[in-house]
């Protein structure tokens, strides 16, 4: 028997549509243009599928062993992520990974280091609407061990902790800067506490992998977009993710 809608019920719901590819049992959504633009340089000459999500791009690639890498985006901000997110969990993943920037708070986190966030403080208006009953969003703690554990294989430094989530990049104040200093706040970034609320929301794993990309720390903005060293270690982690894919069902 047909249980009738409750009040909470969402009018329109995540599914998977006729021609929409299966997914499973990970993906990873790639945050940025230019790192969505990297890895479809990178797998050129596999002539990755493409499939018009309306508001994303997903993309599909054979690996070494027969199955199947996926990956999708840009994502820029919670609504979108979180969107996106909702879609991949209806296409069949489980384990979600996601690929971004974010901006020191920390002196000791500079242009080109690694920051995988555990928890996120959340400034921005989608989280709001997926109740959990967890205190914070957080990540899945086993796959932050298995991605903190893949990094170390490649003797990369990374550290982990919590990070602030706005919505607006325009108004991180002089004030809430120092604020979430003094709180060890890791960086501040526009979508991780929506994806780790989603996340819990749906019941499936998620984890991040973020690259500083610019510096707060000192009360001024420095813009490292063009250091040689943020390039390099945005390849070095769409590596390692990559090769996350597929490796934990």
């Amino acid at each position: 028997m047909n249980q009738p809608p409750r009040d909470d019920d969402s009018l329109i719901r995540p599914r998977k549509n006729r021609n929409d590819p299966a997914v499973g049992p990970d993906a990873l959504l790639v945050l940025t243009p230019d790192d969505l633009a990297q890895l479809l340089k990178q797998y050129q000459e596999k002539e990755p599928a493409c499939y018009d999500m309306g508001f994303f791009e997903l993309y599909q690639v054979r690996d070494r062993a027969g199955g199947t890498i996926t990956f999708c985006g840009p994502f820029i901000g919670a609504p979108q992520a979180a969107m996106g997110m909702e879609k991949l969990i209806a296409l069949g993943a489980r384990d979600l990974w996601a690929l971004g920037w974010c901006g020191s708070l920390q002196p000791g986190l500079q242009v080109g280091h690694l920051v995988i966030p555990t928890s996120a403080i959340s400034e921005e208006g989608t989280s709001r609407h997926y109740p959990i009953r967890e205190s914070k969003p957080h990540a899945n703690h086993a796959l932050n061990r298995i991605l903190e554990a893949a990094l170390h294989n490649k003797d990369q430094t990374v550290t982990m902790g919590q990070v602030w989530t706005t919505d607006a990049p325009y108004r991180e104040t002089l004030s809430k800067v120092k604020a979430f200093q003094r709180r060890n706040i890791l960086a501040v970034e526009m979508e991780m506490s929506a994806l780790m609320t989603v996340a819990l929301f749906r019941s499936v794993r998620f984890a991040a992998l973020l690259v500083v990309s610019d510096e707060l720390f000192n009360l001024k903005w420095h813009a490292g977009f063009r250091d040689p060293e943020f390039i390099a270690k945005r390849h070095l982690a769409a590596e390692v993710l990559l090769g996350l894919l597929g490796s934990q069902g």
